[in-house]
């Protein structure tokens, strides 16, 4: 079966060229479904955190399994890799390079991942995914540039204050569909900017953002701040938006 290019997985590494980071580029490795043909279309999942997901997260390998074995619609995942040192800089909004980093993310790594593969190009079929500040950052990409993006992954999300007024400050987020999980181990975790409950914290994203008019899926389960947990869940996040059978989130 390996031998068989309809069941051969492809992950490509690429530097994406930036007029905007200070570094003029950035690594992204891009997953190509089982059978990719380049003049079909195929929706796209965009990772925060890009080598974590596909080391830790195994989603690469979760796609391969549920497109061959579940019969998913093949998709095309993109892991944006991020400098441990510089994430809370380019995630977080009062950041001193997330300006930068979420103008890169939307005008160029976009339409230049769309000039190369053959990913669709609408919001709905457009999938941002991420982790801790990974998932609040795509939180906050989606209410920066609302014509690009209006579903996301959020896997206990980091929601600190300057997250939740970007939420307040928003207007109607009819448009905006979430699937978010919190694990009931995280009330007391340590970050850079103090130790905070992530329950409570994304008990309170996630009322904001209903109260906004967002379509919700949230759940709180036992598990740890920690990619362990994560993985676990990875497949059901996922099928919310490209399963057979997806939530009604719309």
């Amino acid at each position: 079966m390996s031998d068989n290019p309809l069941f051969k997985r492809t992950i490509h590494k690429h530097e994406v060229p930036s007029r905007y980071l200070p570094e003029e580029n950035r690594s992204i490795r891009i997953y190509l479904p089982p059978g990719y043909q380049p003049w079909m279309s195929y929706p796209v999942v965009y990772c925060q955190d890009g080598e974590e997901f596909f080391n830790f997260g195994r989603i690469a390998t979760h796609a391969q399994r549920l497109i061959l074995e579940e019969d998913w619609e093949p998709f095309i995942i993109v892991g944006v890799d991020v400098n441990i040192k510089l994430r809370s800089a380019e995630y977080t909004p009062d950041g001193s390079r997330y300006s930068v980093y979420t103008r890169f993310f939307a005008e160029e790594l976009i339409p230049w991942v769309e000039s190369q593969y053959s990913v669709r190009d609408m919001p709905e079929h457009r999938l941002l995914a991420g982790d801790s500040l990974g998932g609040a950052v795509s939180v906050s990409l989606a209410l920066t540039y609302p014509h690009l993006f209006n579903r996301i992954v959020s896997l206990s999300g980091a929601f600190y204050d300057v997250y939740i007024e970007q939420i307040q400050q928003a207007s109607s987020l009819e448009r905006l569909s979430l699937w978010m999980i919190v694990g009931l181990q995280e009330a007391e975790y340590a970050t850079d900017r103090g130790t905070f409950d992530f329950v409570a914290l994304n008990r309170e994203a996630a009322k904001r953002l209903e109260d906004k008019g967002a379509k919700v899926r949230y759940q709180e389960r036992d598990g740890e701040h920690k990619w362990g947990f994560w993985q676990q869940v990875l497949p059901e996040a996922l099928g919310a938006f490209l399963g057979p059978a997806p939530l009604k989130l719309d």
